[in-house]
């Protein structure tokens, strides 16, 4: 064998024992349960738009835009990513109600944010258009909600009564702007508690696994 063919049949070798080595394999990295975080920024954000709308320390008729700043970072941006992440575990319920409820408080506080327009647009209108306008948005959310509320029937108690008491809320809400109704608004703010404290209870149960505590919160599994 020549001199000049000795590196042609080392690198032939070396060719042949690259592809006989075993596959690399890559370490997955574990994402970690998304469903906790996205249920409590709902359930705070819901917590203090409804204690305003309830009435509980403050005038039910009283401006609750202290909301703005969760509805927008907390409720919103937060919850939305937590939808996002939901999509990457493969839920598509969590993905779907997370992402849309995120989207639903960042458009309520741009509602309220002046420099949106929004108000001011209705300022020249009659003074009940701008109630009419909200009551076809809160009907609208009402109307997802019962999607959800089917879609949530082979999930666990716990859900399904999360989006029972939520659709409640909106039905209840719309019908105070439609009616200008402050005992209505407060019942709303009444059911909006009490579905904030149901979002909050099925988060302490997503964050009190076998592995992180001693004990675990039961949410009546439907599956």
């Amino acid at each position: 064998m020549s001199i000049e063919e000795r590196p042609h049949d080392d690198d032939s070798r070396f060719q042949h024992e690259l592809h006989h080595l075993p596959p690399v394999v890559v370490p997955g990295y574990v994402v970690a349960n998304p469903g906790p975080l996205g249920l409590s920024a709902f359930a705070l954000t819901t917590f203090v738009l409804s204690l305003h709308n309830a009435g509980a320390g403050v005038p039910a008729s009283g401006p609750s835009n202290v909301v703005t700043g969760l509805a927008l970072f907390y409720g919103g941006l937060v919850q939305l990513l937590a939808g996002m992440w939901e999509f990457r575990t493969g839920n598509t319920f969590g993905a779907t109600a997370f992402s849309s409820y995120g989207a639903f408080w960042l458009s309520y506080a741009t509602i309220l944010i002046p420099w949106s327009g929004i108000a001011e647009a209705y300022e020249k209108a009659a003074d009940d258009v701008l109630a009419r306008s909200l009551t076809i948005y809160l009907i609208s959310w009402a109307i997802f909600t019962a999607f959800m509320l089917i879609a949530s029937h082979r999930s666990s108690v716990g859900m399904v009564l999360l989006f029972f008491c939520l659709f409640i809320t909106f039905v209840l809400l719309a019908a105070a702007e439609y009616n200008a109704s402050i005992t209505t608004k407060i019942a709303g703010g009444s059911f909006g508690v009490i579905t904030a404290a149901v979002a909050w209870y099925n988060a302490l149960s997503g964050l009190l696994t076998k592995e992180s505590s001693y004990f675990q919160l039961p949410v009546g599994a439907l599956n």
